[in-house]
């Protein structure tokens, strides 16, 4: 069980990533603020992280929303359509890159020297 003056730390810090002015923040002395707020960030580091986290996922309504507002009202077509593939991309729908592969070790001398020229002419 945290205190409240622990309490407010982890949550002024998870705001602003900032260990000593969250320990002033929460009330803790400034002359050992840089001490504290070091000893803090370590000592509640999963509850940090986990807050973080939470945090982020409630921003996902907000900036889903956003994103849409964007593809709906964009005023250039490229911001609708950058908006468009953000939201494509993070659903799994991003295209395969193509990647070539060559395996030359199964390849003839010829089969190689005609790679090779065919990429000289291009």
């Amino acid at each position: 069980m945290n205190t409240e003056k622990q309490d407010k730390f982890i949550e002024h810090y998870c705001r602003t990533g900032n260990a000593t002015q969250s320990a002033v923040h929460a009330g803790y002395s400034a002359k050992g603020a840089v001490q504290s707020g070091h000893r803090l960030k370590k000592q509640f580091n999963d509850q940090i992280q986990e807050r973080i986290k939470r945090m982020v996922q409630d921003m996902v309504p907000a900036s889903l929303s956003a994103i849409q507002a964007l593809i709906d009202q964009g005023e250039s077509e490229s911001v609708r359509l950058a908006a468009a593939k953000d939201i494509l991309d993070r659903s799994g729908l991003k295209p395969v890159e193509r990647v070539e592969t060559t395996n030359i070790d199964a390849m003839s001398d010829e089969e190689i020297q005609r790679q090779i020229d065919a990429l000289i002419k291009h």
